[in-house]
């Protein structure tokens, strides 16, 4: 089987896509072959701006329901693969838009969130970003993990700080994940995950989606295709092939008002980080480009059962364990 076959016959899932939403977008998906993606609709919005986000994700799914499908189940996953559309998975960056009501996480898991992040780079009611002095996860983060536990959302910890993950980690009685990071063993960065975090979360049931987002790569904005599979490597030594997946954290589509945005508390205030130039690396800076991983992995000489793990399998079933269909 060639790379383009295999790519083609894979399950092929991106755990982490903030970019901009359109008709455009969705035809890239399936271009690059996307079986399904998880993409963001929330990131510093409270409760009321995070359901209008979804209202209107809903009409655009409903507009381009030619090319994409939402997805509840990973039965509904398998369903997209068979019809050639792209599942929409509908996940938060933060855990604010819950604001301090427990009832709210049932609301939003009906209304078809399946991932959420427990915080964006800062403090929330739940615990403590990357960019702060981490007091880990409070009471009421407790009482949120348990109630995502119960209904069936992933507890995502990317630009979540290190006390507060661990916490959550041991916390959660499903696994959770860093659904798009990076490792400190190639790049320092607030973050990245070291080795250390990236076993604990392994060796507790977890997951790792690994990113290309060049900031935070080794060589930045000059980094290839080749970086982010050397990325991919890295992590699978550590956490093993079946606890491993993709989170590009693709941003096409965006302005620079919209990383202004990113880059502030709460989206308006103090800022948290400068990105300057983002370039996706060289053979894959659209989501088009997807087969192109397919192949480097291949060459780069993993075996096809790896691969396929890779690209979408391990997030299939680590997504049913966590929401129960």
């Amino acid at each position: 089987m060639t790379a383009a076959e295999l790519h083609q016959d894979a399950i092929v899932i991106d755990g982490l896509i903030i970019a901009k939403w359109n008709r455009e977008l969705f035809e890239d998906m399936r271009k690059g072959g996307l079986t399904a993606a998880s993409c963001t609709v929330s990131v510093w919005e409270g409760f009321q701006a995070t359901v209008n986000n979804i209202a209107e994700t809903n009409k655009l799914l409903r507009e381009n329901d030619d090319l994409v499908i939402p997805v509840k189940t990973t039965a509904d996953i398998h369903a997209a693969k068979a019809a050639g559309k792209t599942g929409i998975i509908m996940s938060f960056q933060n855990a604010h838009a819950f604001e301090d009501q427990l009832g709210y996480v049932e609301i939003f898991k009906n209304l078809g969130v399946g991932i959420v992040q427990m915080c964006y780079n800062t403090q929330n009611l739940v615990g403590t970003g990357c960019y702060e002095r981490d007091g880990g996860l409070s009471g009421f983060g407790h009482e949120v993990v348990a109630e995502m536990n119960r209904v069936g959302i992933m507890c995502d910890l990317s630009h979540v700080g290190s006390k507060t993950s661990e916490e959550v980690i041991l916390a959660s009685k499903k696994p959770v994940c860093y659904s798009h990071c990076l490792p400190s063993g190639l790049k320092e960065h607030p973050r990245n995950k070291s080795d250390e975090e990236l076993k604990f979360i392994a060796d507790h049931g977890g997951f790792v989606g690994v990113t290309m987002f060049a900031p935070f790569l080794k060589k930045g904005i000059d980094s290839t295709i080749d970086d982010y599979a050397e990325a991919i490597e890295y992590v699978m030594n550590i956490v093993g092939e079946d606890a491993i997946g993709i989170g590009t954290d693709f941003t096409q589509g965006h302005d620079q008002a919209f990383f202004e945005w990113l880059t502030h508390d709460k989206g308006y205030a103090r800022r948290l980080t400068r990105f300057g130039k983002i370039v996706n690396p060289l053979g894959i800076r659209t989501i088009g480009e997807f087969p192109n991983l397919t192949e480097t992995l291949l060459k780069r000489g993993m075996t096809e059962a790896q691969v396929r793990k890779i690209m979408g399998e391990n997030w299939v079933r680590v997504l049913k364990d966590v929401w129960g269909a």
